[in-house]
């Protein structure tokens, strides 16, 4: 192990030690905008520390305060990337609420947790989000797991119905990472399998320099059918994919 990476991996334990003491006793105070601001400051150091630039294509698309945002899931840093440009509530498998620390963190921050397989939980966080949606913007990984970023797998349409029931507008993002040296698309971030959260993070650690790019597509049309609203976002995505392979 050399020096650089010891020095990184210090420096990602402060500054997760620094994020949990600013949710502790800091945010509470905060107004939500401040809470924002706070947010998106954090992310974006976290990215600096993992020598990830961030690239926005189509922010000037985003013609809403409030939306449900549907989009490819890679890794768990994709949330930091999104929130780095703009603070969003998500959904998330409930294993992630176990998580050390993370996971406390992720609830601190409004994060819902869905237990997958199961159609209550289903059922009620349809409800939870759909009420929501007035007043936050909520993006969501509807392909249920993650995958190497090659390709955008089948989108489950059950929290489209979400925005259906609450009239909410709907957007997609694609995210993809490039290898800032050689502009080919890079697998580092990916967290799949029966990796592990520190074996991801090691990863990142060792890879070179990584372009985080998030595409924003313009808002989906309002369509009334929970599977059609689906694939249509899947399809923006796979699009965007295909197009940058």
């Amino acid at each position: 192990m050399t020096l650089s990476r010891i020095f990184t991996i210090i420096k990602i334990t402060l500054h997760v030690l620094k994020g949990c003491f600013i949710l502790l006793l800091v945010f509470p105070w905060l107004k939500t905008e401040q809470q924002h601001q706070s947010i998106r400051h954090w992310c974006k150091q976290l990215l600096d520390i993992f020598k990830m630039r961030l690239s926005v294509i189509g922010a000037e698309r985003l013609e809403d305060t409030y939306y449900l945002m549907a989009a490819n899931h890679i890794s768990w840093i994709d949330i930091h990337v999104i929130n780095a440009f703009k603070p969003h509530y998500f959904v998330a498998k409930s294993e992630v609420a176990s998580w050390p620390i993370f996971g406390w963190m992720a609830k601190q921050l409004g994060t819902l947790f869905i237990e997958r397989g199961k159609s209550n939980s289903i059922r009620n966080m349809v409800h939870e989000v759909a009420g929501q949606l007035k007043h936050k913007a909520i993006c969501i990984f509807p392909e249920g797991t993650s995958t190497d970023g090659k390709q955008v797998a089948p989108f489950k349409s059950n929290l489209f119905e979400a925005a259906i029931v609450a009239n909410a507008p709907v957007y997609s993002l694609a995210i993809q990472y490039f290898d800032v040296g050689t502009g080919h698309k890079t697998t580092a971030p990916a967290f799949i399998g029966e990796m592990g959260l520190l074996d991801s993070i090691w990863n990142l650690i060792c890879s070179p320099p990584i372009c985080a790019q998030i595409s924003i597509s313009v808002k989906l049309p309002e369509l009334k059918e929970r599977k059609a609203l689906a694939e249509l976002s899947q399809s923006l995505i796979a699009e965007q994919l295909r197009d940058t392979r």
